[in-house]
């Protein structure tokens, strides 16, 4: 059975519930912290944090985009995306980020940088940082870093990623 998912802005009312579904889905309490962390971070881009409701308008899922920087050049950074464990692998996720980087476009952003699951985001479109020229200051997996242009027209900048401080890296 395919269920339809909604999708739409976070309001100051579903803080509390991101935070459970964070907690839920992580196996660690340190996404759950850094949502709540960016809340107050300048980082924070209002419409750029997207949850996912059923049917009967319940939060399952959460996406969000902060500022970070590519070098000198603002950019943005995903995650993290988070679903209740029930309605994992039924799309509310997926739905959730598709929302979350259409508002980005909207908004004229350029470029989305996401540390994840190499074998999930580029259903969205992201590709291989290290490929064009994009490194962290920090260690993970080569193929976990990667990049999505969200205007083709708009060349990906070159350099490290800065992360935005509610990150603590």
């Amino acid at each position: 059975m395919s269920t339809q998912w909604l999708t739409r802005a976070e309001n100051g009312a579903d803080a509390s519930t991101v935070r459970e579904i964070t907690l839920a889905a992580f196996p660690t309490e340190q996404e759950a912290d850094i949502v709540d962390v960016l809340r107050a971070d300048p980082a924070w881009i209002d419409g750029l944090s997207v949850v996912a409701t059923d049917g009967d308008g319940r939060v399952v899922a959460h996406a969000l985009l902060t500022r970070c920087h590519i070098g000198v050049e603002p950019s943005l950074m995903l995650g993290p995306v988070s679903v209740r464990p029930e309605f994992q692998r039924q799309g509310a996720g997926g739905a959730a980020t598709r929302a979350v980087l259409d508002a980005a476009r909207r908004q004229g952003e350029n470029h989305v940088v996401v540390v994840g699951h190499p074998t999930y985001y580029p259903r969205f479109g992201f590709e291989r940082a290290s490929v064009h020229g994009i490194e962290l200051s920090i260690e993970a997996p080569d193929d976990a870093v990667m990049v999505l242009a969200l205007n083709p027209g708009q060349p990906l900048p070159r350099g490290v990623v800065r992360f935005a401080a509610g990150f603590g890296i």
